[in-house]
């Protein structure tokens, strides 16, 4: 989601669901991450998809979900008790309807069943202009932007899905039977709708 007056896709709507319970269990740590250069939301750089069955990578964070800002952001406390550390994080590949888009809080709802208060695994991939940390997201042993997509409530976002490759075909199945968003006559695409708000925001 992204402020009013925004056309960036990796933006985020204030309201979300939040916890303030912390989480006792033990995690493992973000092992020698490198500094993230500044990285352009609209260069949303894609990486190999974490499989369900796939071992966890040495790199990746363990961490409690406790909020969900929208159908492809959610904030993630992770660390040790006594030094958590809160990550927003933007799952990588997908756009997920804005929240004033026909389905954009049916897609927040929906990540919000799969991962919150949930133990999350993130393979983080790169840092957004934003601050953002966008992340390959695994809820429960499931792969969000998979689910998502799947789900019919977001989009793959073709320019950086390249990585991806298992997402393309879902959405096409997801398509052809008219799953979520796509039972619409003609679904607009939420990086064209922030374009359109943007054009008439101007004016």
């Amino acid at each position: 989601m992204v402020p009013d007056g925004s056309n960036n896709p990796y933006a985020t709507d204030r309201r979300s669901y939040t916890i303030d319970s912390y989480w006792r269990a033990p995690i493992q740590r973000w092992m020698n991450k490198k500094p993230c250069s500044p990285w352009a939301p609209s260069r949303h750089r894609a990486t190999a998809p974490l499989h369900p069955a796939a071992p966890v990578p040495l790199a990746s964070l363990l961490c409690l979900v406790v909020a969900i800002s929208d159908g492809d952001t959610l904030t993630a406390r992770c660390g040790t008790p006594g030094a958590y550390q809160q990550v927003k994080v933007r799952i990588a590949a997908i756009d997920a309807p804005e929240s004033r888009q026909a389905y954009g809080q049916k897609s927040r709802q929906n990540l919000a069943r799969l991962c919150f208060k949930q133990r999350a695994t993130l393979q983080p991939v790169d840092e957004d202009s934003y601050g953002r940390t966008v992340a390959n997201v695994r809820c429960g042993g499931t792969d969000v932007a998979t689910a998502q997509v799947r789900a019919g409530l977001a989009w793959v976002y073709t320019p950086y899905a390249t990585g991806h490759p298992h997402l393309a075909p879902l959405q096409q199945q997801a398509r052809s039977h008219g799953t979520g968003l796509w039972s619409q006559p003609r679904p607009l695409a939420p990086w064209d709708y922030r374009h359109r708000r943007s054009q008439r925001n101007q004016r």
